[in-house]
């Protein structure tokens, strides 16, 4: 069996996207009323690319293109704010790329300025920004800490000199140990390295030495990320797609899963493992829950997706330098943020499964009472496929306590949530849940784009 189908980190996937007409931002802005929503700002710029990256980014951009970029960021931001409602405040900032600590010190100023002049962010915004070891240095982490920045992601890999070179990385341990000593000084309330397991020929000893290292900084989070190698992509183009074996990186998995706990990480999904604290239970939860439900996201910039109730929008998926290249010049020539040209419309059908994907590949699961409330229905009924993954023993019913203490109705504390075994096999269950018609898209877009060896294997199950 193979376990790594596809990392469903947002349904439906952008190859289900599809040019849209008569569709305006201002008809949709509604979803972002009140607080609790997120905003995102896409910096597609990277000093190189990686061997494995097949994300918008474009790398040999300087500086002076990079500024072109932010004179643009003004006129959307502007065109946003005169639509969005009198009550939007934002929770969550998030800088993602590309490697948006590509930018100088100067440029980054200005992002934080530009960004706070024009959107309604939040008095205790959550403000989150990913880097890589080669673009973190002491000045631009205290620019980060005077903007507020309160999480700092960072992409490590491996701190084995074999493992980053066949990876295609362009920093070494040394450097990488460096950088992570920056992050930590600085205290940030969140530091969180990124690592990468399913290399031919990394071993499980090499893994958790890699893990070792990072315990010695004691982040407050690690993501542990199997290895993809897509079309296209350098490490395809240079024969090591055929060296993968999914065998082998599910027991680095397990054995890199069986280090975290045992260093006092609590797993809340296949890949994030978070740092126990006094509030949590056994299970490393926090004792109140945030639903993932319908709360909005806007987008800034050109890569990025904005979420809007059933409308879910973003610039063509385009994956070679020259699409990217192509995508981020007519955003600089751009006059009109709100006509939306490319998305997709979410049915009823399509909703339910967004909701059912994101909660329960992520723990504590589903909420029942939650689901019922939402769609009026049983989620079991609804997807039917949830029974076969109990009997399989992938999934359980189990009840949570809020803040310790006894829940007045069972019913009010249960969650369909996967077991250990069932959460090492996300990338395997959760492209069972994509629909027949967003399956046929995504299939259409990669025969279309040349890329049927990233085509999904098996049937969707159907409602």
């Amino acid at each position: 069996m193979n376990r790594y189908v596809q990392y469903m980190y947002s349904y439906p996937h952008k190859t289900a996207y599809r040019p849209l007409h008569n569709v305006n931002l201002s008809d949709y802005m509604e979803n972002l009323a009140g607080e609790g929503h997120s905003l995102y700002l896409h910096l597609p710029f990277c000093e190189s690319r990686c061997g494995y990256c097949n994300l918008f980014s474009v790398a040999g951009c300087g500086g002076a293109q990079r500024d072109a970029y932010l004179d643009v960021l003004p006129r959307q931001m502007e065109q946003y704010r005169e639509i969005l409602p009198c009550d939007t405040v934002f929770g969550d900032f998030t800088i993602g790329g590309g490697t948006p600590l590509l930018l100088d010190v100067r440029q980054l100023e200005r992002v934080f300025r530009d960004v706070r002049a024009y959107m309604p962010l939040g008095k205790d915004c959550r403000i989150v920004i990913e880097t890589a070891p080669k673009q973190t240095d002491r000045e631009k982490v205290r620019l980060l800490k005077e903007s507020g920045v309160t999480r700092v992601s960072m992409g490590i890999q491996s701190f084995d000199e074999g493992e980053l070179s066949w990876l295609g990385r362009f920093h070494d341990g040394r450097r990488a140990q460096e950088a992570a000593e920056i992050l930590m000084e600085a205290e940030f309330a969140c530091v969180n390295f990124d690592f990468i397991y399913g290399l031919s020929g990394q071993t499980a000893e090499s893994l958790s030495g890699s893990l070792e290292r990072a315990m010695v900084f004691s982040p407050d989070e690690i993501f542990l990320y199997p290895l993809y190698i897509k079309h296209g992509v350098r490490l395809e183009r240079d024969g090591k797609a055929a060296a993968l074996d999914s065998d082998h990186a599910f027991r680095l998995y397990q054995r890199g899963a069986a280090f975290l706990k045992e260093h006092g990480y609590a797993q809340i999904s296949m890949r994030r493992f978070v740092k126990r604290r006094g509030s949590e239970g056994a299970d490393g939860l926090r004792t109140e829950f945030r639903e993932c439900g319908f709360t909005g996201a806007l987008s800034l910039g050109c890569g990025g997706r904005s979420y809007l109730g059933r409308l879910h929008a973003c610039t063509p998926y385009r994956t070679t330098r020259q699409g990217a290249l192509e995508e981020i010049e007519a955003y600089l020539g751009r006059e009109d943020f709100l006509t939306v040209t490319h998305g997709i419309l979410l049915s009823d059908e399509e909703i339910r499964r967004r909701y059912v994907i994101r909660h329960l590949l992520i723990r504590p699961g589903i909420a029942k009472k939650a689901y019922r409330q939402s769609f009026g229905n049983e989620v079991m009924e609804d997807f039917p496929i949830l029974r076969n993954w109990v009997e399989a023993g992938w999934l359980e019913e189990k009840r949570y306590q809020s803040n310790g203490e006894r829940p007045g109705h069972q019913e009010d504390s249960a969650f369909l949530s996967l077991t250990e075994e069932g959460l090492g096999l996300s990338d395997y269950i959760g492209p069972q849940l994509i629909s027949a018609e967003i399956r046929r898209k995504m299939l259409e877009w990669e025969r279309m784009n040349g890329q049927e060896n990233n085509l999904l294997q098996g049937e969707p199950e159907k409602l």
